[in-house]
């Protein structure tokens, strides 16, 4: 096989005595012009197969398929996504919901009530030395949400993301093409959240698998990785 790890990477993660592979494939620029995830894996993915492979799929290149990736200028930030996205704690890897425009996609996707909520019980969290509770009330919707950060491919770097739609059915309906599990995730060098798979995968196997984020966050565009059991 003639796909190698990207820089900084390992190829083989061992977890529970076990090797695994994770090679990351290399795809053109996916834009809102792709309708659909599926015949770009045909087409990049597909050539390097074994019957045993489990596809990961970055939830991000999903969202843009579905036309859920906005250019910052185009978001209309609300007064109050202005406010709370002050209060969120930014980290080294992503702004997270810490601008007004991701905070403003926040809200979008899960409602006002459930983000004041998450913000007031983050509050609490904050004050009593525990961390994350923010993202656990307002869950995976807000959560997945991706920010523009620079180091980002162009034109993403001035992009931010909403979470795919109905992840689950995506990969399954991926799988039943391919005829190998189907994993579509969320992950950063701070860690992998699983958004959706077809049946049979374990998450937590997968999570596992890429706690190091192979395919990497900036400019790889390997979107897309193969698992394979060695």
């Amino acid at each position: 096989m003639d796909l190698i790890p990207n820089r900084g990477k390992q190829l083989i993660r061992n977890v529970d005595g076990i090797n695994y592979a994770r090679y990351p494939v290399k795809t053109k620029l996916i834009t809102d012009q792709d309708k659909s995830i599926l015949p770009i894996i045909q087409e990049s993915v597909k050539p390097y197969l074994q019957p045993e492979d489990i596809i990961f799929i970055s939830e991000k290149v999903v969202a843009v398929t579905q036309g859920r990736s906005y250019p910052l200028e185009s978001i209309k930030v609300s007064w109050l996504a202005k406010k709370l996205s002050h209060f969120v704690t930014k980290t080294p890897v992503g702004i997270g919901l810490g601008s007004p425009q991701t905070m403003q996609l926040a809200i979008e996707e899960v409602g006002v009530l459930r983000i004041l909520i998450a913000g007031a019980v983050g509050f609490i969290g904050k004050i009593v030395g525990i961390k994350g509770l923010f993202y656990i009330i307002a869950g995976s919707k807000a959560r997945s949400i991706d920010g523009a950060v620079p180091y980002a491919i162009p034109p993403y770097n001035t992009y931010i993301s909403k979470g795919p739609d109905k992840p689950g059915e995506i990969a399954k309906n991926i799988s039943e093409k391919l005829g190998v599990k189907v994993a579509i995730v969320d992950a950063n060098d701070l860690g992998v959240n699983i958004l959706g798979a077809s049946q049979g995968v374990n998450k937590k196997l997968i999570a596992a698998i890429i706690k190091d984020n192979p395919l990497g966050q900036s400019d790889e565009q390997t979107p897309i990785g193969i698992i394979r059991k060695i």
